[in-house]
């Protein structure tokens, strides 16, 4: 009976569209959006000798010396921060590839974040996406992440996906190939980040929390660490502009709010390929996050 229950299995899978990845959303936010070269939107941060730029597209790297990062030009109130990524195979335990908004320069211990950040991994495990969002402090000294981790229904390091991030004045969606893997809806000024923020990237070394919580640290006999960068898109309202300045929307309706379809994609990858949710890690202190 176990052969045939593996099989059957294997088709319901198949026949779910667990291999072939999310129903479609129906819209794709991000074909709105002009790619921008790194050189137009985004500037050396630290690291500079572990960064090359070649016709628009940016590669960065860690090694024992240093990691690398980088900076958007300009701060924004409110946008669509994207770009496609493609991450290294083997052995990446402790380090972490990320594009992520923040005001971290500007409020230093009260600062806002938005991230979107992969977790390195062992070669027998796959990568973690991990997103999270910090406000007013909360990432500094008394830490209230709001981490929600998913694991991809393809291999991020075999071709360039788009990750993104849009942030508007009522939600923060996080898309992967233009699919809504979560959505942060502003139930309160409390927890919602409302200041303006850079956009930033990086490489570098989290030994210490990365993979299985510290378990797995970086090992530099696989360096370097490599994360590439090209169709960089950003889109928004930025920290100058008008109070008549709207960022791009999310669904087809331009409301700002989800479509039907673009949700149903949603709850399928949270369905199949989420793997943490703060708000149901019985751990937490749920009094301090009460927009769960």
């Amino acid at each position: 009976m176990a052969p045939v229950f593996c099989l059957l299995l294997a088709f319901f899978m198949i026949a779910s569209g667990n291999a072939q990845g999310p129903p479609s959303p129906g819209y794709s936010p991000s074909s709105r959006i002009s790619s921008v070269t790194f050189n137009q939107g985004f500037r050396n941060l630290w690291g500079p000798q572990h960064q090359r730029v070649d016709q628009g597209s940016l590669t960065i790297w860690l090694d024992k010396t240093s990691g690398s990062g980088f900076k958007s030009l300009e701060p924004y109130q409110s946008g669509y921060f994207g770009a496609a990524m493609k991450l290294q195979p083997g052995y990446t335990a402790g380090v972490i590839t990320s594009l992520y908004l923040s005001n971290n320069e500007d409020h230093p211990g009260n600062h806002d974040e938005i991230d979107i950040e992969f977790l390195g991994t062992t070669p027998d495990k796959p990568y973690t996406l991990q997103t999270n969002v910090y406000i007013r402090g909360t990432g500094d000294g008394n830490l209230i992440g709001r981490e929600m981790k998913f694991h991809l229904w393809f291999d991020p390091t075999k071709d360039y996906h788009n990750y993104a991030i849009l942030w508007t004045p009522s939600e923060i969606i996080f898309l992967v190939d233009d699919v809504p893997i979560r959505r942060y809806t502003r139930k309160s000024d409390a927890t919602f980040p409302t200041r303006p923020m850079w956009v930033y990237g990086s490489v570098w070394d989290a030994s210490s929390w990365a993979t299985e919580n510290g378990r797995y640290k970086a090992d530099y006999s696989y360096q370097p660490f490599v994360g590439r960068y090209t169709n960089f898109k950003i889109s928004g309202c930025t920290a100058n502009s008008p109070a008549s300045c709207r960022p791009p929307s999310a669904s087809p309706s331009g409301s700002g709010s989800l479509s039907q379809q673009q949700v149903s994609a949603m709850n399928w990858v949270q369905r199949n390929y989420l793997v943490y949710d703060y708000c149901h890690d019985p751990k937490r202190d749920h009094t301090q996050t009460p927009e769960c």
